[in-house]
This record gives C-alpha cells, structure tokens and sequence, in this order.
C-alpha cells in the first residue's frame, strides 16, 4: 500500500498543480472521483492486469466509460498512466490529491456517525465547533449507525471523538472486570 501511494504521489502533485494554476481545483476532483471509480471496478481491474490488451486500449475503455465527466487533460493523464503502466494507481492519486486540495482550502473531511439522525442545526453546531477546534473549515458527512446504541463518533483526520453509548459499555466492562 505505501508503495502505491508513493507512485501516486508525483501524479497527485502534478494535477494538483495544474489545478492551482487555473484556479479550479473542483473540476479536477470531478474527474479524477470518475477515473477511480471506474478504475476500482472488479471488472476493470481485470482488464487493467491484463496482459493481452493494449496499454492505450484500456485507456480509451476507461475515456469512453467516464465519457462527459473528464476533459482534454483528464484523457491525456489517462493516457500518460497508461503509458507508464500506472493506471491501478488511480484510486491513489484521486485520494493524494484531495488531501492537497483539503490542504490548500484549508478544509478538514470530518464525519459524523450517530445512532439516531442528526438535524440540520446539530450538524451546523457541530461543525461550527471543530472549525474552531481545528482551525480549518469542516465539511462534515453524516451517517446514522443504530449499532452505537446512542450518542455519536467523530472523525476528522487523526482526531477521533467517540462518545457513543457502545464505547462507554465497552470502557465500564473493562473497569468491571480489571
């Protein structure tokens, strides 16, 4: 895994560029989120190992596939990947490059799983505190998990805040029976 992401990286970092020179980083995202989508097909994984076809074949299989969600420079990065042997590094490279746009946004992906949904203003409320907290804009995605019992977990990058009913069980059994 570490080596992928160090393949990864130098693609991340060029697109990533080529974003912050024409100040668009979201269609970027758009195109490289359809590249390794269908690049993490089990189908297209298959055919990306195959060695009975083409390099560029599978890049135009992936084109035509992705059809109206990349443009002119997604299809030569395709291309280049293909070349050099690369495109199983696409989910990669999507991955590295939204952290470096997550960086120069000076936004943090945060997510929020409950046992119950949460409303509108919960989330505003609880976004609004981990923006202060981390010093960064906070996007935050919810999920509703009903295996928590109650309460809620956190996620923000290396920050984890779990104060679900399920973890506070867990901590009170292990004090019971230390």
């Amino acid at each position: 895994m570490a080596e992928l992401f160090s393949i990864a990286r130098p693609y991340a970092q060029a697109v990533f560029e080529l974003a912050r020179a024409s100040g668009d980083y979201n269609d970027w995202s758009q195109s490289l989120g359809a590249m390794a989508l269908v690049s993490r097909d089990p189908d297209m994984k298959a055919l990306i190992h195959n060695p009975k076809v083409s390099r560029q074949e599978i890049a135009q299989v992936i084109v035509d596939v992705c059809g109206t969600q990349i443009d002119e420079k997604g299809k030569n990065l395709l291309r280049l990947l293909a070349q050099n042997r690369r495109l199983h590094a696409l989910p990669a490279i999507a991955e590295q490059y939204e952290n470096l746009r997550a960086e120069a946004e000076r936004t943090v992906q945060a997510e929020l799983e409950s046992a119950l949904p949460v409303s509108d203003a919960e989330q505003q409320r609880i976004a609004d505190a981990l923006t202060a907290r981390l010093g960064s804009k906070v996007e935050l995605v919810c999920k509703t998990n009903e295996a928590l019992l109650g309460g809620a977990v956190i996620r923000a990058g290396d920050l984890v805040i779990d104060g679900s009913v399920r973890a506070r069980l867990e901590k009170l059994a292990v004090a019971i029976s230390g």
